[in-house]
């Protein structure tokens, strides 16, 4: 089941339809319910590495050794997440196609808690491969689903917007912010904000040789109370004063990290609920590392640090653990499927 662009598909036979769409009034920043990943065939994607200046070709292991280790350090982020009791579902990837980036789903997909789903339009034809029916028709099954909007035709037209890599959610104030990239075209931004009704947040961001980010969550991450953000990354002055003022308006703690913590993924983090209701903020240990006691205490007014292990998933796939993680929300004032 498709949509074409902009529409939207009602799972009729759940006997929800557009008139059901929940309030979002009581609208949550961060969920309990990670939905991961598990490679197949991870490694060095030619197709993405045009643009995405945190890959680096590992020539010490071959493509077995490689795969093998990412899907080690998998295994073991999943163990250290639910030895916090956080709720994960592992799915494993197909080996049928060829996704080298399939361990980082929040590209491709997004869930909302009015019941919507969005497909994204990826700028990699490999990665296209990772967009698959079967995940959707078992969100649809678990959680009460109102309409699924596919963007994905707009590849078509070589425009990209790569989910919740490409924008940044204030779900409790409904924002999106996002940095323009080959793989964040303005105009869809504009065009999703719109249709979802958030407001933007656009803006530029550059790495030290003036390249653009690829990706606005590997410069910043948003959580309840809380933002980590590079704002040295903002080349321009008034963008980069708009977006640090609107973070304050919305009551963000600001914990500025610099381009070189950047480089070792200190901006992609995820805020997480385990099942008890406790917050956590999970990064990897190189970004643990490169952060400062300062930087590090300021996290931890807000909720734990669970640093995990991801040497060549970032090393090779130019992603780290926030990219891992796609969020799965759902209608709070409707339950769960059993």
């Amino acid at each position: 089941m498709v949509a074409e662009p902009g529409f939207s598909i009602p799972y009729s036979h759940m006997e929800i339809n557009q008139t059901d769409l929940v309030s979002r009034d009581h609208l949550r920043q961060t969920t309990d319910h990670i939905m991961m990943i598990r490679p197949v065939a991870f490694g060095f994607n030619e197709q993405t590495a045009g643009n995405n200046a945190f890959m680096v070709r590992d020539r010490e292991h071959s493509r077995e050794e490689i795969r093998d280790m990412a899907r080690q350090e998998f295994d073991d982020m999943v163990a250290r997440l639910r030895e916090h009791e956080i709720r994960i579902t592992v799915i494993e990837d197909l080996a049928s196609s060829y996704t080298p980036d399939s361990v980082f789903p929040n590209n491709w997909i997004s869930t909302h808690e009015d019941g919507k789903i969005f497909l994204y339009p990826m700028f990699a034809p490999n990665r296209r491969l990772e967009r698959r029916q079967d995940i959707v028709d078992w969100l649809a099954s678990l959680y009460p689903v109102v309409a699924v909007h596919d963007l994905s035709p707009a590849e078509a037209e070589g425009k990209y917007l790569e989910g919740t890599g490409s924008m940044i959610f204030d779900r409790v104030n409904q924002i999106a912010y996002a940095n323009v990239s080959p793989r964040t075209n303005p105009e869809l931004f504009h065009q999703f904000c719109e249709a979802y009704e958030v407001e933007p947040q656009l803006f530029h961001a550059v790495d030290e040789d003036g390249i653009d980010i690829y990706h606005t969550n590997v410069m910043m991450a948003l959580g309840a109370t809380f933002v980590v953000i590079c704002l040295d990354c903002i080349p321009y002055e008034a963008e980069r004063t708009r977006v640090a003022n609107r973070l304050r308006e919305t009551h963000h703690e600001l914990v500025e990290i610099t381009r070189t913590q950047v480089n070792s993924f200190a901006g992609n983090m995820l805020q997480v609920y385990n099942q008890q209701g406790v917050p956590f903020t999970v990064m990897s240990q190189r970004a643990y590392e490169s952060l400062r006691t300062d930087q590090l205490e300021a996290i931890r007014r807000h909720n734990e640090i669970i640093p995990v292990e991801l040497d060549i998933i970032e090393t090779c796939g130019g992603g780290s653990v926030r990219c891992m993680m796609a969020e799965l929300f759902h209608p709070s004032d409707l339950p769960a499927r059993s």
